[in-house]
């Protein structure tokens, strides 16, 4: 036993634990889209990302498990050799038609899309601008580039033009990254207005829409939030409202062709397995024909921030800022002994003294339980 790596981790866990800030796993077995069970108790849950309840819908279901029965549990390789799944085209084809792109590449997940999208474009002697609230993936593939990194304030576009307008001459190519939906803070970038800034200095657009697709805008049924916008990189996920596992990247052909031979993700890692690929497609299939299902979400976040007089909801999120991460956890131990889960939110995922309880809002949620979290949230808002 390496004694001092031990010793080290337990210093590292005590400092955490006394500032609030230390994590731990809790088995949670979701029931459907909307109750879990923890403990032994049964909650109506706030906290997942499955906005449309497609995790439990018969149809992704049957079709993950006929895929299984048919191809097994896994790819059994990276794609490159044999784990190439024909399911995997014919996905991708649907994901690009979607998004009106000549194609796509998908991913393991969200993460490793990330991590492998943006060293695959920029590298040393480039520069990557990224938003200073973007997903930490975002800035994982910023480091792993080598190329320089600056950020630019939250949807400020002035300060991104600043950025582009000061450092552009220097740079050799030029990324900038953003979120579609803000997964902390439910806000949306203004693509328009960021697409216009990068095409005016040549820098390449990456949006990374994973709490957008199926939920918000034109995003939820077809092509990107911002219509105007030309995004070059148009990222997301199956794990949010397609309540699957797995992410892709649309673009044009070469840019696709260019990502399938050389980003390190998808080069050194096992395929998603089949079965992945098959839910996805289902999923794709019942947001096109469920309009209803897409608007719920979106107008059960408006009633929520309605009832607290909040800024009106953009999003499926929906988040009450409480600031310090012992209090918020407080909120959130008041708000399970009620029967709801709204996990608390702390630092390093949300700056310093902005923890907060992230409210996200499922197709499946009845107006009823959205009422019932009104008044258990309400002590915790702030004036």
């Amino acid at each position: 036993m390496n004694d001092t790596l031990t010793r080290f981790a337990a210093e590292k866990l005590a400092s955490l634990e006394a500032r609030s800030l230390r994590r731990v796993l809790k088995p949670t077995h979701r029931l459907d889209g909307v109750w879990v069970e923890r403990e032994g108790r049964r909650l109506i849950s706030f906290s997942c990302n499955d906005y449309l309840g497609l995790s439990h819908h018969p149809r992704v279901k049957a079709a993950a498990a006929a895929a299984v029965e048919l191809f097994g549990a896994g790819s059994g390789a990276s794609r490159l050799v044999t784990g190439d799944h024909p399911l995997f085209g014919v996905l991708e084809a649907r994901l690009a038609a979607l998004k009106g792109a000549e194609a796509a590449c998908i991913f393991g997940s969200g993460y490793l899309a990330n991590a492998g999208i943006i060293p695959t474009f920029v590298g040393p002697g480039d520069l990557l601008i990224a938003d200073e609230l973007a997903h930490a993936c975002i800035w994982a593939g910023a480091r792993l580039s080598g190329a320089e990194i600056l950020s630019f304030r939250h949807n400020d576009v002035a300060d991104l033009q600043a950025v582009l307008t000061d450092r552009r001459g220097g740079a050799g190519r030029v990324l900038v990254a953003t979120e579609g939906v803000f997964s902390m803070d439910g806000d949306l970038a203004p693509l328009d207005e960021i697409s216009r800034a990068c095409r005016r200095h040549d820098a390449w657009l990456l949006v990374d829409d994973a709490h957008g697709l199926g939920v918000v805008g034109a995003g939820a049924g077809a092509g990107s939030l911002f219509p105007d916008a030309r995004v070059d990189l148009a990222m997301g996920t199956f794990s949010k409202a397609l309540g699957g596992y797995g992410a892709y990247v649309c673009a044009t052909g070469p840019v696709i062709d260019l990502l399938k031979t050389r980003a390190r993700t998808l080069v050194y890692t096992t395929g998603l397995p089949p079965a992945n690929a098959a839910a996805a497609i289902a999923a794709l299939d019942v947001i096109a024909g469920e309009p209803q299902r897409i608007a719920a979400p979106l107008a059960l976040a408006r009633r929520f921030t309605r009832a607290l007089n909040l800024p009106e909801a953009q999003s499926a999120i929906v988040p009450i800022v409480i600031g310090a991460a012992e209090t918020a956890l407080e909120a959130a131990a008041d708000l399970e002994a009620q029967g709801l889960l709204a996990v608390a939110i702390r630092p390093p995922t949300v700056p310093e003294g902005t923890a907060r309880l992230r409210c996200a809002f499922s197709a499946l949620h009845t107006e009823e339980q959205v009422d019932r979290l009104v008044q258990a949230v309400r002590p915790w808002v702030r004036p």
